[in-house]
C-alpha cells in the first residue's frame, strides 16, 4: 500500500435485473466495473482497491484489472442487502486478514464509469479541509422540485411557488452522483450508514454526473465515455509529438481471421473505414507502414493499395522497427505502434504510444497505453487515424 492512503472499496454483485450482467457489460471497449477500478488505482489518495462480490464473473474481471477480491456471501448478495451491509462486511474480512484498516476508507459504485481520480483525490480533501466525517461527490442543482399530496396538488419542496427566482438568486443545491463517498472507518462501525457526523460535498461537473441504472443510461454514458477516449489519444499524439504510425496486419487490419479455399489461397477481411482514415492521414506529414510477422501476398497487396509502407515476414519485429526508425530519422519515442498479440508486446512497450483493439490478446492489451474502442480489422485503425486528425486540428 502508498504510504498514508486509504482503502477503496467497490461494492459489486450480480444479478441485476434492469440490465442482465451490467457491472461486467462491456461499454466503450472496456467491462463496467473496469473504470472505477482503473480511476481507484490511478488516484494519489488510494493504496488499495477492493471490490467485493458475490460473481465469480465479476471477480475474474476485477482481479484481472488489478483488485483485490472479497467474496460477499449470498445473505449480503440479494436485493434488499444494502451497501452499507456489504462495505462492513468487507471491512470485517480485510481487517481479520491482518491488512491494517486505513483511518478513513473511500466506497465507489462501479455504475459511475465518468469517475476520475481527480474526483476520488477532491473528496477525500474536502473531507479533510472540512475536518468532516463523511464526503460525497455532488453536481450543482438549479432545478425547481415539487411533490404532490394525496389529492394529487403539487406543492415546491425547494421553492415558494408564488416567487421565481432566477437561477443566480437561488441558494446553491447539490445532487448527489452516487460516484464517491469518502467515510471515518471507526465512524461507520458505530453508525453503520455512509452520512454520519460532519458531512462535506466535493463538487464535480454535470457531464461526469450520470450512472447507470437503466437501458437508456447505457448510450449517454457510453458516448462520453467514447468522447473521453478520443480526447485521451489524441492528446497523447500530442504530448508525445508522435510523427509516424506503425501497425501489425493481422488482427490489426483485418479481423484476424482467415479464410483458406481447396488451393491453400488465403483471403482476409478489412474494414474499408480503416482504409478512409489512411487515405485522410496521407494529407498530414505522419508516416505509416505496416509490421508484420506474416508472409503472404495478401499483406503486400493490402498495403500496396493503402500506399503504405510494407515490412512482412518479420520474425524480431523490435529489431526491424529500430532499423526502420533509423532509416526514417524518427525516433522511437515518437512512433504510435497498434499490435493485437504476444509477438507485439516488445514494440508496444518501446514505443512512445502503444495502442490494442479491444478483442487483442491480455498479453497486448497490458503492454499497451491505450485499449482501442474498436476491434481489429473492424474500425482500431480509423479510430487511431480520426484521433491523430483531431490532434493535427488542435
Amino acid at each position: 500500500m502508498k504510504s498514508s492512503t486509504l482503502i477503496a472499496i467497490i461494492p459489486a454483485r450480480g444479478g441485476s435485473k434492469g440490465i442482465p450482467g451490467k457491472n461486467i457489460l462491456s461499454i466503450a471497449g472496456k467491462p463496467l466495473i473496469v473504470y472505477t477500478i482503473e480511476a481507484a488505482l490511478n488516484a494519489d489518495s488510494i493504496g488499495q482497491v477492493f471490490v467485493t462480490t458475490d460473481d465469480e464473473g465479476i471477480a475474474a474481471v476485477a482481479k484481472q484489472a488489478g483488485a483485490e477480491i472479497i467474496d460477499r456471501p449470498p445473505e449480503l448478495s440479494g436485493d434488499a442487502a444494502s451497501s452499507e451491509t456489504a462495505l462492513l462486511h468487507a471491512l470485517e474480512t480485510i481487517r481479520d486478514s491482518g491488512t491494517a484498516l486505513s483511518e478513513n476508507f473511500v466506497f465507489l459504485q462501479c455504475t459511475s464509469p465518468l469517475t476520475l481520480p481527480e474526483d476520488i483525490d477532491g473528496t477525500v480533501q474536502a473531507l479533510m479541509d472540512r475536518q468532516a466525517d463523511t464526503a460525497f461527490t455532488a453536481t450543482r442543482f438549479h432545478g425547481f422540485v415539487w411533490k404532490q399530496d394525496s389529492s394529487r396538488k403539487a406543492t415546491g419542496i425547494n421553492h415558494d411557488k408564488s416567487i421565481r427566482l432566477r437561477r443566480q438568486d437561488k441558494e446553491p443545491e447539490f445532487l448527489e452522483t452516487g460516484a464517491v463517498y469518502v467515510l471515518n472507518t471507526q465512524g461507520f462501525f458505530a453508525n453503520k450508514h455512509r452520512f454520519f457526523g460532519i458531512t462535506a460535498v466535493y463538487e464535480t461537473p454535470a457531464e461526469r454526473a450520470p450512472e447507470i441504472d437503466e437501458p437508456n443510461d447505457l448510450q449517454i454514458v457510453s458516448e462520453r465515455l467514447r468522447a473521453r477516449q478520443r480526447e485521451t489519444l489524441a492528446t497523447l499524439l500530442r504530448e508525445n509529438g508522435i510523427k509516424a504510425l506503425v501497425m501489425d496486419f493481422d488482427g490489426v487490419l483485418t479481423d484476424n481471421k482467415v479464410i483458406v479455399d481447396p488451393h491453400g489461397v488465403e483471403s482476409v477481411r478489412c474494414c474499408r473505414g480503416d482504409g478512409l482514415g489512411l487515405n485522410l492521414l496521407r494529407q498530414t506529414p505522419i508516416l505509416t507502414a505496416v509490421l508484420s510477422k506474416e508472409q503472404n501476398s495478401v499483406v503486400a497487396a493490402r498495403c500496396k493499395k493503402l500506399q503504405i509502407e510494407c515490412m512482412h515476414g518479420v520474425d524480431q519485429k523490435l529489431d526491424v522497427l529500430t532499423s526502420w526508425c533509423e532509416s526514417k530519422n524518427v525516433s522511437m519515442s515518437e512512433i504510435l505502434f497498434v499490435g493485437n498479440d504476444a509477438n507485439d508486446v516488445d514494440c508496444l512497450r518501446a514505443a512512445g504510444v502503444g495502442a490494442a483493439p479491444t478483442d487483442a490478446h491480455l498479453s497486448a492489451r497490458d503492454a499497451a497505453q491505450i485499449i482501442l474502442q474498436h476491434n481489429g480489422g473492424d474500425g482500431a485503425i480509423r479510430e487511431v487515424c480520426d484521433a491523430f486528425l483531431e490532434a493535427f486540428a488542435n
